[in-house]
């Protein structure tokens, strides 16, 4: 059953797309903010005139509207592996709806063109971003969390193969997209430490990275290096997360380690890094994944564990650490 909220939501939804934010509904009474930047006179006073006359139609009693032309840039968190296959793009998706859930205005870019995954991830493969002039508008994801994909630059099923330059110029149309009043962006980034990934660095400077791997030695090696290839890139590590740790058996209920245990938070600490949390190795993740429902959205031991890393990669926003000198 839908409720008032739901209502004016879709209206404003449909009509404003993207430029809307911050809905609040209090007794019939309506407000939000709307984004008006490169519109004219016209366009503003003609979308005005359409919401107004849609909510009331739709039974509100009051309708406030504030409009902002203001550019918010928002602030960079790279999420990065020394290697793929370690749960990268998985707690890219799940890191940010966590971080909406706790109330940030948070968008995603998947900057992984080696393997665009985060359409499926965040439920919306049937969704294509519109554009405005040469910038694009951000799709509606899981959580309802805004995000831009490599995937929807392509045909589906056809490999992206760019040089630097060009892998370049397509995250610069993600990230200087029309993002509202979105103020952290979660970056998937490609996996590795190469040219595409320096020269992304270079040009949209991350506030701060989270580097994941799983327990296995041969992972932790790869994971250092790119601690490494931050560090010498001036970006600040929030710190590290250890994926696949722990596997429980779900027929006899024996705890196993198939790739190990520990070496994360061993490796952190050796480091002088913040080790951010586990993530354990659970079919539940793996199924809500493919299904397009991010693990964080639900309860349970999997969400608090990813709601647990959010807050401390939140805190860390709120109070960064200088870079390496």
């Amino acid at each position: 059953m839908m409720t008032d909220f739901d209502t004016f939501s879709d209206i404003v939804s449909t009509l404003a797309g993207p430029r809307a934010s911050g809905l609040k509904v209090d007794n019939g009474q309506v407000s939000f903010v709307l984004d008006v930047a490169a519109m004219d006179a016209q366009q503003r006073d003609e979308l005005d005139s359409r919401l107004r006359t849609e909510l009331e139609r739709a039974g509100a009693q009051s309708v406030r509207i504030v409009m902002t032309a203001e550019r918010i840039t928002p602030r960079l968190i790279a999420v990065a592996s020394g290697k793929g296959g370690v749960g990268k793009s998985t707690l890219s998706t799940n890191l940010a709806v966590a971080m909406a859930l706790a109330g940030r205005s948070v968008g995603l870019v998947d900057a992984d063109i080696y393997g665009p995954s985060q359409p499926r991830l965040m439920g919306a493969e049937d969704s294509k971003p519109q554009a405005e002039g040469n910038k694009l508008f951000p799709v509606k994801g899981a959580g309802g969390v805004p995000f831009l994909s490599m995937g929807q630059l392509a045909k589906p099923g056809q490999a992206i193969a760019w040089r630097g330059p060009m892998a370049g110029n397509a995250l610069s149309q993600l990230v200087d997209a029309h993002w509202g009043n979105v103020r952290d962006i979660v970056v998937d980034m490609p996996p590795g430490t190469g040219d595409i990934q320096l020269s992304m660095i270079q040009k949209h400077k991350p506030m701060g990275a989270v580097i994941i791997s799983t327990p296995q030695d041969l992972a932790l090696m790869d994971a250092t290096r790119a601690i490494g290839f931050f560090d010498t890139a001036k970006v600040p590590i929030i710190g590290l997360v250890e994926n696949m740790a722990g596997y429980l058996c779900p027929h006899c209920g024996e705890m196993s380690d198939p790739f190990g245990s520990g070496g994360a938070e061993a490796a952190a600490a050796e480091l002088g890094i913040p080790f951010l949390g586990r993530i354990p190795l659970d079919i539940a993740i793996r199924k809500a994944s493919d299904a397009g429902t991010p693990p964080a959205l639900g309860d349970g031991p999997i969400a608090a564990a990813y709601g647990a890393i959010a807050r401390q990669v939140i805190d860390w926003m709120d109070n960064p650490k200088a870079p390496p000198a």
